[in-house]
């Protein structure tokens, strides 16, 4: 079998740093970094968000790396560096065919990561080099020149079927004594992931539950008397009792959007504060926005104009929780009301916002921390925010993998997806719920556009 050459794209070291230690494979792999990357990476390393933090990294590995060899050639020259674990080649040309056009800089840089491509061949000759980019428009850059490509491998893992909520049959006989029964009586195939049931019978009968501990918990209208805004569809129901319970420390939700997954954490959250069990809410999103902007952001208290800016999904959801407090002698559509309603809400709940750059070295305590637009968050700042947490603490990640826009990440490697992976076996640290919200309930665009684009080729 041939040696494998990889040469790599910006894109998958601001991937994953370990994905260097997976594509060298103990070193039978030789591994090229054209210098275009290493200055895409430059202009990185002083971002504050993930993409910061992945540069800073790779520069400290080249810092601690040894020198094997500088190797002029003609037209190119190439940097040899190895450690215990991998051997790095950086090639780069003394005069590029392509010029830099400031304008489509971005693809400028892809070119010139080709040519090097190209070099790298012919440097390994008897080899087969492999340009390694998500980016599909770089590869298709490396094809015209005749350059074998590929993706990362975790682009093809399975993402698994989830049945959170599971339908089961039952003799109407069993109806009146299954509150609190062990699920494992009921339910001779239950599985971990099995977090909520919908149980029916031949006759009519039908009880919906969460499953606390192994037992059955069933679904009651009275387990939201005290919510302002009640949820209105029997997932989102599931989802606010599953909070509201406060028998599980970390929620796991794959929602379509316009399903509610925001306001139904919010309200829950917040009756959770009524109750003395939580002192504040938390909210982080990680967005494109958060990706571009963390940097200027950085932390903002609840009250701060850049929260409404750069937060409008929270935003709109304390709207619309403000003119439900506001009373009808009120009027609840004056701007002015519902502005100082918001800052109200924003007061008495201790609501805060953060930006995942923003959380090294914080810790959290007696929170419940919504972690918002998780399918644009990789491991590494999943990872980052749950560690920040103490044992006094909630986390509620919310996300849909239909709405990935973070160029580094894809429906099977987020964070989002990582943590619904867990779902399917218990953890000794915490325990876990999790649930899909599928209905729109934004109202008739959110149903069109839900009926005309996501459904148009079933």
């Amino acid at each position: 079998m041939k040696e494998k050459v990889y040469v790599l794209d910006t894109n998958i070291i601001l991937q994953n740093l370990q994905n260097l230690y997976k594509i060298s494979d103990n070193k039978t792999n030789h591994i090229v970094i054209p210098e275009t990357v290493l200055l895409e990476l430059e202009d990185k390393k002083k971002l504050t968000n993930e993409l910061g933090f992945y540069s800073r990294e790779f520069a400290r590995l080249l810092a601690k790396m040894k020198i094997k060899e500088l190797d002029y050639k003609t037209g190119f020259k190439v940097v040899k560096l190895y450690d215990d674990d991998i051997n790095i080649n950086i090639i780069s040309k003394d005069r590029y065919d392509t010029s830099i056009e400031q304008i489509h800089i971005s693809e400028s840089n892809d070119k010139r990561i080709i040519e090097v491509a190209s070099i790298a061949q012919e440097y390994f000759k008897g080899c087969q080099t492999i340009f390694l980019s998500l980016d599909v428009y770089a590869r298709t850059f490396a094809l015209f020149k005749g350059i074998k490509t590929e993706t990362l491998h975790d682009d093809k893992s399975t993402v698994p079927k989830f049945n959170f909520l599971k339908s089961l049959k039952l003799d109407s006989s069993l109806f009146n004594s299954l509150e609190n029964k062990d699920i494992k009586l009921v339910d001779d195939n239950y599985e971990i992931e099995n977090f909520s049931y919908s149980f029916e019978s031949d006759d009519g009968n039908i009880e919906y539950a969460t499953i606390v501990n192994g037992k059955i918990d069933i679904l009651k209208e009275s387990d939201f008397k005290t919510l302002n805004i009640k949820p209105v569809n029997l997932k989102q129901k599931l989802f606010c009792k599953a909070i509201l319970s406060n028998m599980f420390d970390l929620l796991v939700v794959d929602a379509k959007a316009g399903s509610g997954k925001t306001l139904m954490s919010i309200i829950s959250a917040m009756r959770l504060i009524d109750l003395g069990l939580y002192d504040k809410i938390v909210y982080v999103r990680n967005s494109i926005e958060s990706l571009d902007k963390g940097a200027e952001v950085g932390f903002l208290s609840g009250n701060d104009e850049k929260f409404r800016i750069y937060n409008m999904a929270l935003y709109d959801t304390l709207e619309f929780i403000a003119k439900k407090h506001l009373k009808k002698s009120e009027n609840r559509e004056n701007l002015e009301s519902i502005s100082s309603k918001v800052e109200e809400l924003q007061t008495k709940y201790c609501i805060e916002t953060l930006w995942p750059g923003e959380a090294r070295g914080r810790t959290l305590s007696a929170s419940i921390v919504i972690m918002d637009e998780w399918q644009n968050s990789s491991e590494k700042t999943t990872q980052l925010i749950l560690s920040r947490l103490d044992e006094s603490c909630m986390a509620i990640v919310i996300g849909s993998n239909r709405q990935i826009d973070n160029l580094y990440l894809n429906k099977y490697n987020n964070g989002l997806t990582t943590l619904l992976k867990q779902t399917s076996q218990t953890h000794s640290e915490l325990k876990m719920f999790a649930i899909e919200l599928e209905k729109a309930v934004r109202g008739k665009f959110a149903e069109f556009t839900e009926r005309i684009f996501e459904n148009k080729n079933q």
